[in-house]
């Protein structure tokens, strides 16, 4: 049995949790980077970070390029700064269904059961810093389990940035989503293609070969089984991938209307599966957040957060996670 529990720090001040999850037998990862400077316990925040359908929290919010990350720009604002891996993804324990053909089961950690996973995580992250809410960062897919998270359990939750939320679309007659086994391999290719198809032809690269080669690199290291496969690849539940098939086509796997708390949908220009008919539907679907934007960053996709104008994202995220440039309540 491979032992996926091994992780390095990726700095000298982050920690690691092992904790339990809703499944038996399963164990969840987190990785904290306190604040640099600490808070006040009475003046104390933490986000925790949602990642979306292919790749850990490792390889999104903590993956440094050219030495920094979005949660080191999350850290320098003050926050505490989690990342949750799902089951079946980076640290985290692996479903037993992954050992088996990918055709036996349905679908794993779909969203119904990640926001269980999100659950023990935000728990235990309330508990030990003493809190009595935390904000939340998705990416993609991730916004899901989040919104099903934040409809449940409103009292917990302070904000909620969902980076290139997963809208629904308008389903279209006599189309399926059709169904999907429980697992696939993802290859570096796969996720290079991911990264280039939706910039123009006519427009410079938003992300460089080398910045690429280096995170493929780690990106194969969180699947201990990844180079004994031809082509390299990761295995990966495939319910975040099945989910964003069902929300285009009319299913989305929570009801936006139900979240209660402030909202920021941030967005790249060039997002493919973020656009401006879609980013329009969530932001009105939205109908019970007391503050929610609709924010676009030009020259950036759908893995903005890697690529050229990350920093914009990274700026927008910190700015309405403290409140700033709110809309004014009236009197």
């Amino acid at each position: 049995m491979i032992d996926y529990s091994a992780a390095k720090k990726l700095g000298p001040r982050e920690h690691h949790f092992r904790i339990p999850g809703p499944i038996e037998g399963l164990s969840l990862f987190l990785r904290l980077l306190p604040a640099e400077t600490a808070a006040p316990s009475h003046s104390r925040r933490a986000v925790l970070y949602v990642h979306g359908a292919t790749f850990p929290s490792a390889l999104s919010i903590a993956y440094r390029f050219d030495g920094r990350s979005w949660r080191d720009s999350l850290c320098d604002a003050g926050f505490d700064v989690w990342g949750l891996d799902f089951c079946g993804f980076g640290h985290s324990d692996r479903y037993p269904q992954m050992d088996e053909p990918p055709a036996d089961n349905a679908p794993l950690c779909v969203a119904e059961d990640a926001a269980k996973q999100l659950e023990a995580a935000v728990r235990f992250i309330l508990n030990y810093h003493t809190l009595d809410k935390i904000s939340l960062i998705s990416h993609s897919w991730g916004s899901m389990p989040i919104g099903r998270f934040a409809s449940e359990h409103s009292a917990l939750v302070d904000r909620v940035v969902l980076f290139a939320p997963i809208a629904r679309r308008k389903a279209r007659r006599y189309e399926t989503p059709g169904r999907f086994p429980a697992w696939r391999i993802v290859t570096l290719e796969d996720q290079w293609n991911r990264f280039v198809e939706d910039v123009p032809r006519n427009e410079p690269p938003v992300l460089s070969r080398s910045h690429f080669e280096d995170w493929g690199n780690q990106y194969l290291d969180s699947d201990p089984e990844s180079r004994s496969r031809n082509p390299a690849g990761v295995k990966t539940p495939l319910g975040p991938f099945s989910e964003i098939i069902k929300a285009c086509h009319g299913q989305l796997a929570y009801d936006p209307a139900l979240v209660g708390s402030p909202v920021a949908v941030i967005r790249g220009e060039w997002d493919g599966l973020m656009l401006d008919e879609d980013a329009h539907w969530l932001f009105n679907a939205f109908t019970q957040s007391p503050d929610k934007r609709d924010i676009k960053i030009g020259r950036g996709t759908h893995l903005m957060h890697l690529e050229r104008m990350r920093t914009a994202l990274w700026q927008e995220s910190v700015n309405f996670l403290l409140g700033q440039n709110a809309t004014p309540m009236p009197n």
